[in-house]
């Protein structure tokens, strides 16, 4: 019974701020690493922001780097996505992934847990 719960998505006028949680239960998730994928509508899958199991090394993807910052809290056994200068490009479901293969960061496929997603939407 291993599950991801992404929350914090909302509504946001462009130039905005969120931070989304992705809580993590039914195992500990501490000694993995973890990531964060999106969907707009009618695109594919893509990815946004991975991080280590010790929080020491991040991956971004260029499209999101500077405005999104990936940070964890292990005794919290949760993921972060601090979103800054939101664009309406920006808009898209959020999911939270965890424990990929080593070395595949940025694969959809390479991720062993997924949670159901949390709505951002940006207005401009």
């Amino acid at each position: 019974q291993v599950q991801l719960v992404e929350s914090g998505g909302g509504l946001v006028q462009a130039g905005g701020s969120l931070r989304l949680s992705c809580a993590a239960s039914g195992r500990t998730f501490s000694d993995v690493a973890m990531g964060w994928f999106r969907q707009a509508p009618g695109k594919e899958r893509e990815f946004v922001a991975a991080i280590s199991w010790s929080g020491g090394n991040t991956h971004y993807a260029d499209s999101v780097k500077g405005r999104f910052t990936i940070s964890r809290d292990n005794a919290k056994n949760t993921v972060y996505l601090q979103i800054n200068s939101l664009k309406p490009e920006d808009t898209a479901v959020y999911y939270c992934a965890a424990d990929p293969r080593y070395g595949h960061w940025g694969t959809e496929f390479a991720y062993s847990y997924w949670g159901q997603g949390t709505q951002v939407t940006v207005s401009s």
